[in-house]
């Protein structure tokens, strides 16, 4: 193993660490790029309202054509029950209990009219604070979105610039040194331990002498605790 491995290690794995940091940033702007679930959800409310409109004034249509075909057969049935021209009482009956039949009848339609003029106003009100409350998340929707863009400009020149120094930095050690260092970072997420005061800071445990004194010479070391790299400042 090559001389002054571990400071060279050490130095790359700082890299890393910081390049993990802006690339796992990078990762969480760009997921929350995009189409924001709220405005999504009062959208579709929205939608909602306005279909449950459209059918109310649809069956107020139907009913109102209902309405006016029952008042067209009332009054020609009053003209004839009040004419004079029948005199058979039992057909004036009959003529009479249809057209209270036929006025029951359209009191219930008018009623049911009323009942959805009402629901239709409050959808048109339900519509109008929807459409409020959408303008004023779709502006600060934009507004995020248009810094969430500026901040991932910005961290992808950062990530790309890292990449090219750690690229840079890795090309001057060894490919079995930095086997060993990937092999322990894929295990450990550390794979360079400070020594301080004779103590390796991933384990925290007591190195013995022989270690340190290999360590202080610049050879590639392993903790017999932990098998992290060690390094002496």
């Amino acid at each position: 193993m090559e001389i002054n491995a571990a400071r060279r290690l050490y130095q790359l794995q700082e890299i890393d660490v910081e390049l993990d940091a802006k690339e796992q940033a990078l990762r969480q702007i760009q997921g929350q790029l995009g189409e924001s679930e709220v405005v999504a959800k009062v959208r579709h409310q929205l939608a909602a309202e306005k279909q449950h409109q459209e059918q109310l004034l649809k069956e107020q249509h139907s009913l109102e054509w209902d309405i006016a075909d029952l008042t067209n057969k009332l009054s020609t049935m009053q003209e004839k029950l009040y004419s004079g021209r029948v005199h058979n009482p039992k057909e004036l009956t009959d003529l009479q209990r249809e057209s209270n039949t036929l006025q029951a009848k359209r009191a219930q339609l008018e009623d049911r009219v009323l009942g959805a003029m009402e629901q239709a106003e409050l959808t048109t009100l339900k519509m109008a604070a929807l459409r409020s409350e959408l303008k004023q998340l779709e502006a600060e929707w934009q507004g995020q979105q248009q810094e969430l863009s500026a901040s991932l400009e910005q961290l992808q020149t950062v990530v790309k610039d890292l990449r090219e120094k750690r690229q840079a930095f890795a090309a001057g050690i060894s490919p079995a040194v930095i086997e060993v260092y990937h092999g322990i970072r894929a295990q450990k997420g550390t794979a360079v331990a400070r020594v301080e005061q004779g103590m390796c800071c991933g384990c925290r445990i007591s190195l013995p002498l022989s270690e340190l004194q290999r360590a202080r010479g610049g050879d590639l070391v392993r903790c017999g605790s932990c098998g992290r790299i060690l390094f002496l400042a």
